[in-house]
């Protein structure tokens, strides 16, 4: 009989061997990207100190209601800018892009592209 293979470990194991050539430093650090089924994550994380420095999602409450009743692309995208106002009112200008195992389209290119257009350099 045939297993099939979980979406999900697959994805785990495409990011791990990603994280072996990224890694966040203070200078620049890593904005990473995690994507479930009716929400997106991102963080910017510095990974020598391992610390947080900021995060969004839709899951915030002031988030959610710009993003109530738009598409999940268009919600990536308010997502995408939320974190770059964050990170350059923290003194990040320039970051390392983490897509999480994920192919770069969709949700995670809207996110990526509504953080470069808040002025976030990769």
């Amino acid at each position: 009989m045939i297993k099939k293979l979980d979406k999900n470990t697959v994805r785990t194991k495409r990011h791990n061997r990603m994280r072996v050539k990224l890694s966040g430093t203070p200078e620049t650090p890593r904005l990473n990207v995690y994507r479930s089924l009716s929400h997106i994550y991102t963080q910017i994380i510095d990974d020598i100190n391992g610390v947080t420095l900021v995060a969004a999602s839709t899951m915030e409450k002031d988030i959610a209601a710009k993003v109530a009743g738009k598409t999940k692309v268009e919600a990536a995208k308010i997502v995408g800018t939320a974190i770059a106002e964050r990170a350059l009112q923290k003194g990040i200008k320039a970051v390392v892009f983490d897509r999480g195992g994920y192919i770069y389209t969709g949700r995670v290119q809207a996110v990526a592209d509504g953080a470069r257009k808040a002025g976030l350099e990769f």
